[in-house]
């Protein structure tokens, strides 16, 4: 039998970065593609993310960040998803952050890395894409 429930997705605001829009914008795209979406709001610490990823039994955590901190912070949730024991889980992340950070993000553990002017599509597209192999 094929599960037919939609894919939960965390999306959070790690860090004193206080600019939501940009999540918000991604949280009402994903909800209107079908996806269940927690939004946690503004200033969340690493273990308050890790702790309502386990709480909400998710899929994926998105991640934005817009303060430059995301070297220290996507990483730190990474690390605590994993201790968590939720490796199984897609981390993806956006906001102002250089090209030349995507690969070592993506050697950290952070799958997919979204930039300014990305289409909503496009993250949509892919998570549709990369989270029906993450169940198999």
């Amino acid at each position: 039998m094929v599960d037919a429930s939609p894919y939960r997705i965390l999306i959070a605001k790690p860090g004193l970065d206080g600019h939501d829009r940009g999540a918000k914008v991604i949280v009402r795209a994903l909800r209107d593609a079908g996806f269940e979406v927690i939004y946690t709001g503004i200033r969340q610490t690493p273990e308050m993310i890790a702790r309502a990823a386990v709480q909400e039994d998710v899929d994926a955590v998105g991640l934005s960040l817009l303060s430059g901190a995301h070297m220290t912070l996507f990483p730190r949730v990474v690390s605590l998803l994993k201790k968590e024991g939720l490796d199984d889980v897609l981390i993806f992340g956006g906001g102002i952050i250089p090209e030349n950070d995507y690969e070592p993000l993506r050697k950290k553990g952070v799958d997919r890395v979204f930039g300014p002017g990305t289409s909503l599509q496009s993250i949509v597209d892919y998570l549709k894409e990369v989270l029906p192999r993450k169940k198999s």
